[in-house]
Order: structure tokens, then C-alpha cells, then sequence
């Protein structure tokens, strides 16, 4: 897998800092806003003598949980369609490796989350751009432009809600 273009970025941001410069860092996604405080007392309190490894698929209550939430909004799936992962790059590397062959190619509008390129390649296949533009609000392109990009070979159209690194819903 190629590194992480994001990943790249910080040694030229520390190298900037050390010469005195100030640094904007909008390479890495880091909050802005307080952690909730029922977060915070959740970690302090938190007495369990052993931390172990959840369910592989993910904690079932909570499994349990999402799957509640999707039947009442009339999808009809159950815990064991659902599986947690740690986080969305994860999920979307998992994702791309199970639902695409080696030659696919899927279709991201862009500005897109720079990892995007490297999961694919991890999974054979080829990101085919179609490009959101700032004068729009980083709306969707017409589907007109979407459809023109749709081969044999497309097997699919990820769309991240709120977009990264947009922040478009």
C-alpha cells in the first residue's frame, strides 16, 4: 500500500515549526471543539480490571443497537450483518477488498480523502474522479457527468457524508 499522502506532510511541518514558523495543521484531522464531558468522566471512572479484546464483529449490544436503528427507519437487517471496525479506513479498505475484483473501478467525486487512492490500490482497483467544485459548495456533480464515467468496468460509487475533506453533507 503507498504511504499515506496526509503522512507525508508532517515531517515538513516540523521541520517549519522548528525554524519558528507557525503551522496551520490541516493535514491531520484534529477536533476543535471540547470533548463531551460525559466522555471524559466515562474514561475516568472506567474501573474494569482487564481491558480485553471485544467481539471480533464488534460488541453485540451494540451491533444489536445499529440494527434496531435500521429496522426503524425500514431497513431490514440484524446484528449479524453488521460489522464494527475501529475506524473508517478500516471499514472502507474491508469494504473495497470484498466488493471489488482486481480491475474495477469506482467512482469518487473529488476533492476526496487522500487514502482513498491508497485503499484502492491495496484492492486492485481504479478510483475514476469526478470532480465537486468549491463554487458549488462542493455539491454533487449533475448526474449526467457521473453517468458519462460509468464503463463495464465501474463497480461502484463512494459517497462520503459529510464529505472529507470538504465537510459537504
Amino acid at each position: 500500500m503507498p504511504a499515506s499522502p496526509i503522512r507525508k506532510l508532517v515531517p515538513f511541518a516540523e521541520a517549519a515549526k522548528k525554524k519558528g514558523r507557525k503551522v496551520y495543521h490541516l493535514n491531520i484531522g484534529q477536533p476543535d471543539i471540547h470533548t463531551p464531558q460525559v466522555a471524559l468522566d466515562a474514561i475516568r471512572n472506567f474501573s474494569d480490571k482487564v481491558i480485553e479484546y471485544s467481539h471480533s464483529a464488534g460488541i453485540e449490544s451494540y451491533r444489536e443497537g445499529l440494527a434496531s436503528y435500521y429496522r426503524k427507519n425500514g431497513i431490514d437487517i440484524s446484528k449479524s450483518d453488521i460489522m464494527v471496525t475501529t475506524g473508517g479506513s478500516e471499514a472502507l479498505t474491508i469494504g473495497m477488498m470484498s466488493c471489488f475484483n482486481p480491475g474495477d473501478e469506482v467512482i469518487i467525486p473529488e476533492p476526496f480523502y487522500a487514502n482513498y487512492n491508497a485503499f484502492a490500490i491495496t484492492a486492485g482497483i481504479k478510483v475514476v474522479p469526478v470532480t465537486s467544485h468549491i463554487e458549488h459548495g462542493f455539491s454533487l456533480p449533475p448526474i449526467e457527468e457521473i453517468a458519462a464515467l460509468v464503463t463495464p468496468r465501474t463497480k461502484g460509487i463512494l459517497i462520503c457524508n459529510p464529505g472529507n475533506p470538504s465537510g459537504r453533507l
